[in-house]
Formats: C-alpha cells, structure tokens, sequence
C-alpha cells in the first residue's frame, strides 16, 4: 500500500529552514562578538604595552638628558682647563722673549736714535722715539728686521719736531715679534747641550793637565839615573 503523506511539508520545510537559519544567524553573532572582545583584549594588551615602553622611553630620555647636562658642564670645564693651560704654555714659552726683546732692542738701536716709549700688545709691539734724521729711521727699521726675535716694522709716522736740535725727528714704529727657529724647543734643550759642551771642553783640559803631570813623573826618575852615570867616569877619573 502507498504512503502518502498529507502533511503540509512544505510547510515543516520551510520552518526548518528558518530554525536553521537563525541558528546560523545566532552563531555568526556569537562568533563575531567573540572576536570583537578577543581584538579588543589584543589591541588593549598592545595599548598596554606601548605605554610601558613609551614610559620606559621617557626615563631612558630624562636620564640622557641628565647626562647630557653634565658632559655639558664638564665640556665647559675641560674648555676652560684647556684655555688656562694654554695660558701656562704661552707663558712657559715666552718666559725669556722679553730679555731677548730688551736685548734686541739695544743691540738694534742706532747711535743716532733714542726710544721714548714701547709697548706690547701679543705679537705686536709698539716703539715711539726720536732721531737724528730719516736715514736713522731707515738704519733702525733695517736692523729691526734683520733681528730674530722681531719682524716686519712698519712706519706709523715720522715728522719733524724742532723740539731737539740733536734728535729733532720723531717716529712710531709698529713691529711684528718673531720667535727663531732653534728656540723653538725652549731654553731647556740649550740648557741640556750646555752641560755636556763644557764638560767636553773640561775633559781636554783635564787631559792636559794629567799628561804633565805623567812626564814629570816619568822624567824625575831619568834625572838620579842619569846622575850617577855621569858620576861614574868622574869618579873614575878620581880613582885613577
């Protein structure tokens, strides 16, 4: 016998398909608000984290400044211990450039000029004084240069005073100090070669003094024994 079935299954179909449609609906929610609050949860532990390493960040950055602050301050201070031991050196070197410049100064003078006044100002100097003539000037200009421990002289003026019948010029010379070659290494390195130059020369003279001294010793002796020699024929001859 057929069975036949005289429900409304299209009905119970369709139904169906509902119930399986929403329970389809329902999962996607459920799925998608799962991953909504696990994006969440991942996106607030990454929040998290950047904020831990941006405030590690910044007390990295205050430390590195606080640092930088102090390699400030102790640049400055090894500036300024540079600077002071510049300063030292530059009076190490040019301890005896004075002595040398009052040297130069009478050695370059001539005879027929005389210095009113001068003055130093680093590596310049300035001479103001009287002269004979123009000539005595120039003589006095040439000298200056041909001076180791000064330079180029300039003229700053000459004019005829009528005050000194003798000296009536007066001058102003502006003058370029120089340092020699050789005095370069400073004075102690001519002090060092001076010891031993004069005990060379002492040591010669020691030598000639000792080498006398040998020949008399080895000439006094000859004296007795050439004495009683030349008594021996005498004494012979006494004899005979």
């Amino acid at each position: 016998m057929a069975h036949i079935n005289l429900l409304p299954w299209r009905t119970e179909r369709r139904k169906q398909r509902e119930r399986e449609f929403f329970m389809q609906l329902g999962a996607a929610a459920v799925a998608g608000v799962l991953a909504v609050l696990v994006w969440y949860g991942w996106m607030d532990g990454r929040i998290s984290s950047q904020n831990d390493r941006n405030t590690y960040l910044q007390g990295e950055i205050k430390q590195l400044d606080e640092r930088i602050t102090k390699i400030k301050d102790l640049e400055k201070v090894r500036e300024s211990l540079l600077a002071r031991k510049q300063i030292i050196e530059q009076l190490q070197a040019n301890r005896s450039q004075m002595v040398h410049l009052f040297d130069e100064l009478v050695k370059t003078i001539p005879a027929s000029a005389r210095l009113n006044g001068l003055k130093q100002t680093g590596d310049s100097m300035t001479l103001d004084g009287v002269a004979q003539s123009n000539a005595s000037v120039a003589e006095y200009m040439r000298n200056i240069e041909s001076s180791q421990w000064m330079g180029h002289a300039d003229l700053r003026k000459t004019e005829n005073t009528h005050g000194d019948s003798r000296l009536p010029y007066a001058f102003g010379l502006d003058v370029a100090l120089s340092r020699p070659k050789s005095d370069d290494n400073g004075d102690g390195a001519s002090d060092g070669h001076a010891p031993a130059s004069a005990s060379s020369t002492a040591q010669p003279a020691a030598a000639h003094d000792v080498q006398p001294a040998k020949a008399a010793t080895v000439a006094a002796p000859a004296t007795p024994a050439a004495a009683p020699a030349a008594a021996t024929p005498a004494a012979n001859g006494g004899a005979k």
